[in-house]
């Protein structure tokens, strides 16, 4: 098993739980980004570069993405792409996308997409709060453990 991270818009503080998380499991974590990234000196860590471009990260991850691996995104399409695959995905706000609301999330995402289109103005998720770095950290934890047991 593998973790993916969606690194370029991935908060920090997600990163530093990542970081600790790969260790204590000794999971290996690859970091995907379009710009260099800084990371701790560990066998089990490392960054992968990829040019700039609109979703030439997220089509990096999916080409490498084997079935059972974790991809840390925010990015709905992406989620959707790793599930279809065999993988799983879990977002920096620590909700686990699943084939049971992958569909809802895609149709959300669409709908505030297509209001944007016309001219509608949606906002944006609100900053991550410490509550969000907690589920994430739970729901990290959680999926670990579930794996430890397999």
């Amino acid at each position: 098993m593998h973790i993916w991270v969606d690194a370029d818009a991935c908060p920090a503080v997600i990163k530093e739980i990542l970081f600790r998380a790969a260790e204590r499991a000794q999971i290996a974590l690859t970091l995907v980004a379009n710009q260099p990234l800084r990371t701790p000196r560990s066998p089990l860590i490392r960054t992968l570069q990829v040019p700039r471009g609109f979703d030439v990260a997220d089509n990096e991850i999916a080409k490498r993405l084997a079935p059972g691996d974790l991809v840390i995104s925010a990015d709905i399409p992406l989620a959707a792409d790793v599930i279809a695959r065999g993988g799983h995905a879990l977002n920096p706000r620590g909700e686990l996308y699943t084939p049971d609301n992958i569909r809802d999330r895609l149709s959300m995402r669409d709908l505030s997409e297509q209001l944007r289109e016309t001219g509608v103005q949606t906002s944006g998720p609100p900053p991550l709060g410490h509550g969000d770095r907690q589920r994430f950290a739970n729901q990290l934890d959680r999926f670990l453990a579930r794996l430890a047991k397999t």
